[in-house]
């Protein structure tokens, strides 16, 4: 393949004042996909908000099944690449020469079977962002590769002889240290700080059970929906069993144990036995002391939309809003578990 001619390189430049001058879009931040109100949740939020306009890469560390992959759409979704395409790759489902090729393309002649050139991720990413999933599993020849495309904002094809320029947006997540793999030798340590120009954690489940709630009803809607299912409600001795679990698979996990429970369930409300058997068996095995012996499914509501009252300093609609839920639902709860909606009442005064 030739150098790019100076048309194609003009063709492929993206002039800095488009993000500079780009509005502000109010609609930006509202996280859909994110369920979650609890502190650990909210300085994910506040991260995500103040880095989506910027051009920083960014990094995100979390177990597997945390949602590493909807915090990066919710940057791509907030920043002015919006509308740009977002590109996401799963760097530990490819061999080092597929993924190689599938990220930076490939001309005609390259390898055996390489009988079109054939653009790469990057290429198709251009305007946008790429989502490189389990960075960590790349190898040292496609981490060389990678380093030149952050320093330079250029690609160049498998067996090709010319780069050309990408404006692309790198957001990397991994369940990796790689820090440790930094100091083993075996990831780049000049790309890691490439890549780590601004670090993201997701928590794990276990380190914001009170969110449990949320998103188990979330996914609740969701799958009856989908599965024509008349399922409206959980039980409170059944939320009590989902909150003292402790969700190795973390919040995908939690989804594929409500979706069972509805595909499953004759009832019109989820009952302990709906649950996959490791849940109530854990939860009763235990005692509920993963979760502390005082924690009840009454206290972590009753705590927790409290606690939310007060930052919305009593406003129902907002409170609602933080929640994740319609205001409907927040009079139902605080109805069921006994919540006081006045401020007076609520933080006990008189």
């Amino acid at each position: 393949m030739k150098a790019a001619t100076p048309p194609l390189r003009a063709r492929w430049q993206h002039p800095r004042d488009d993000f500079d001058r780009a509005p502000a879009r109010p609609d930006a931040c509202r996280f859909q996909e994110i369920v979650g109100a609890s502190a650990p949740m909210r300085e994910v939020f506040d991260t995500v908000t103040r880095v989506a306009r910027t051009r920083s890469t960014v990094l995100i560390q979390g177990e597997t099944g945390t949602g590493k992959e909807l915090v990066a759409r919710a940057i791509h979704a907030a920043s002015p690449r919006a509308e740009r395409a977002f590109v996401p790759v799963d760097c530990s489902a490819l061999a080092e020469g597929v993924l190689e090729s599938e990220l930076f393309g490939h001309v005609r002649g390259a390898f055996t079977g390489a009988v079109i050139d054939k653009r790469g991720l990057f290429e198709a990413a251009h305007g946008g962002t790429c989502f490189l999933d389990e960075v960590g599993e790349i190898s040292a020849c496609v981490q060389a590769k990678l380093l030149r495309v952050l320093q330079e904002h250029e690609v160049k094809r498998v067996g090709g002889t010319g780069s050309f320029g990408v404006d692309v947006r790198v957001i990397a997540a991994t369940n990796r240290d790689l820090g440790a793999l930094v100091a083993s030798g075996k990831f780049r340590e000049d790309l890691f700080y490439r890549l780590s120009v601004v670090t993201l954690h997701v928590p794990p489940l276990r380190e914001r059970r009170e969110d449990i709630a949320l998103l188990a009803t979330h996914f609740l809607r969701r799958h009856a929906a989908e599965n024509a299912k008349a399922v409206s409600d959980i039980a409170p001795e059944t939320m009590a069993r989902l909150v003292a679990y402790d969700w190795p698979g973390n919040v995908r996990e939690l989804e594929h144990a409500i979706e069972r429970a509805i595909a499953m369930t004759t009832n019109p409300v989820l009952l302990p036995g709906d649950l996959p058997s490791k849940c109530v068996e854990a939860a009763c095995g235990s005692g509920g002391a993963s979760a502390g012996p005082s924690l009840s499914l009454r206290e972590v509501v009753t705590r927790h939309v409290r606690r939310v009252l007060r930052e919305a300093r009593w406003n129902k609609k907002l409170a609602a809003q933080l929640l994740g839920i319609h205001r409907r639902t927040l009079y139902r709860l605080t109805k069921r578990y006994g919540i006081s909606l006045s401020e007076r009442e609520g933080d006990g005064r008189k």
